[in-house]
């Protein structure tokens, strides 16, 4: 029953027993009216929504229990009143056993569709490997729904003849029309990134698929639909990375002096899928990236992660006290947690990161 892997606070499960107690204690105060009745009609139905079957029936049996108690007392068992009191005390658990089943269908249903869209997710957006060459890497996306498993946040890695290629991207826009628009995107820079022999070349690739995939849909779709995108090159032998901003959030390189800064570019380009405004791609930038340092990835939805004040995360100001790390893995989780400290909820805005960390060769 999926409904049950629901972890409720303790008070849930200890509330249908408070109102069974409150509704028989007020029952035994006025015998006459038992007022206590809808406390006790309440505490099965909130058994059947929220607690397991068998948790159900023991509120369920209790109720009963205690009625026939307070009417064998009073002297109205084997009276129509107390036939009558009974009658409604029994529907009252059998209503609380009907809604647990209603929920328990609608639970595994849900679990039905959660399996169908991980599935979706693991398809759409694989893990990367954990190494490739002298490169380790580790991945993560949080949806700001718990319940939503695929959103616009993407990423990819591709090992090719010009060194190792990474995407990160965030699609405008939310549900279906986003996940088409990420595999789109990632079926193209899976297919390009082994022949484009440099990053804007790549990037003019994955600017037409998108063109060509978008004229099949509406103008509005045309006119607003883009895609924030940075391209990343790891030349071999070069110790070097190799940047191109389709106006996304620049990367943070995390060791070295100062322990964490954030690559921006020094020309960023307009977000892929608006290549008809006419505006030149700018030139890839290179900068070294050293052995033992970690290069991170992000979408907006760390960058503008907002805590209780209103106030953007910022990752230079949150990382620099929790490190050195140790690798991505430990950086990427860092990250993770103190983004979550930082809005202390929900986020607004999905969360992908990739973490990328230069070690030795072999």
């Amino acid at each position: 029953m999926a409904q049950r892997s629901v972890q409720w606070p303790p008070y849930v499960r200890v509330a249908p027993w408070l109102l069974i107690v409150g509704g028989l204690v007020w029952n035994s105060l006025d015998t006459t009216n038992y007022w206590g009745d809808p406390m006790l009609a309440a505490a099965a139905v909130l058994a059947g929504a929220l607690l397991t079957l068998r948790d159900t029936v023991a509120v369920g049996v209790a109720t009963v229990a205690g009625i026939l108690v307070l009417s064998s007392q009073d002297g109205s068992l084997g009276t129509r009143a107390g036939y009558l009191e009974l009658a409604n005390t029994v529907f009252a658990a059998l209503l609380g056993v009907g809604v647990n089943r209603v929920v328990a269908r609608h639970g595994r249903r849900l679990a039905r569709v959660r399996s169908v869209a991980e599935a979706a997710q693991r398809a759409v957006l694989p893990e990367p490997p954990g190494r490739v060459g002298e490169l380790e890497v580790a991945a993560c996306y949080r949806a700001a729904q718990d319940e939503a498993l695929i959103g616009g946040d993407a990423y990819a890695l591709q090992a090719t003849p010009y060194g190792v290629r990474v995407l990160i991207a965030d699609v405008r826009g939310k549900g279906l029309q986003a996940v088409g628009a990420v595999s789109i995107l990632l079926g193209a820079f899976r297919e390009d990134s082994h022949r484009a022999p440099d990053l804007a070349a790549l990037a003019d690739e994955l600017e037409r698929s998108l063109t060509w995939e978008s004229a099949r849909m509406s103008e509005e779709v045309q006119l607003e639909g883009f895609i924030t995108a940075l391209l990343v090159e790891f030349p071999p032998g070069e110790g070097a990375a190799r940047t191109l901003d389709c106006g996304h959030p620049g990367p943070y390189l995390l060791g070295g002096d100062p322990p964490v800064r954030r690559w921006d570019a020094t020309d960023p380009g307009l977000p892929l899928g608006m290549g008809a405004l006419g505006v030149g791609r700018p030139e890839p930038e290179t900068r070294p990236f050293p052995p033992g340092c970690t290069l991170l990835l992000v979408t907006d939805g760390v960058t503008e992660a907002r805590n209780a004040a209103g106030e953007f995360y910022d990752p230079v100001l949150g990382l620099a006290p929790l490190g050195p790390f140790a690798g991505s893995r430990e950086a990427l989780d860092a990250l993770v947690a103190d983004v979550t400290r930082w809005t202390g909820g929900p986020r607004d805005d999905d969360m992908a990161v990739l973490a990328v960390t230069r070690r030795g060769a072999g």
